[in-house]
């Protein structure tokens, strides 16, 4: 079962790194979450995130891809004040685990340019 999902995951990523290139080039002016695809076993949505307009507060209860089509440098900001700094890479994939229970956060585009992004999160996800 966790082969199965593993391969899965791992031919959904694939084909989205694929078909990022025919996908516009046009910037975003705007912070926006676009969904893509939802079954029982994963959730894809595209996130563009503008240099200093955050994505409002979120939380992720499963781990998650995150497949960088436009890199950047991204802080995530707990409700708490405390924070992280990634460094994403175009073209490279990066895991996230799910946030700790009760926990809130935002995403900031710390760069001047947009951050886009797939995120692939594993719905049934264990850890």
């Amino acid at each position: 079962m966790n082969r199965t999902l593993t391969l899965n995951a791992t031919a959904i990523i694939a084909i989205l790194l694929v078909t990022s290139v025919v996908w516009s080039s046009d910037e975003p002016s705007s912070t926006q979450r676009i969904p893509q695809f939802e079954n029982s076993h994963v959730k894809v949505w595209k996130s563009t995130i503008a240099p200093n307009a955050p994505l409002a507060l979120h939380r992720h209860d499963h781990g998650r891809v995150i497949i960088a089509l436009q890199g950047g440098t991204i802080k995530i900001e707990d409700q708490s004040g405390t924070s992280e700094t990634h460094v994403w890479e175009t073209g490279k994939a990066y895991w996230l685990p799910a946030n700790p229970p009760s926990t809130m956060h935002k995403d900031v585009n710390v760069g001047d340019q947009p951050i886009e992004v797939m995120v692939v999160e594993v719905e049934d996800d264990k850890s």
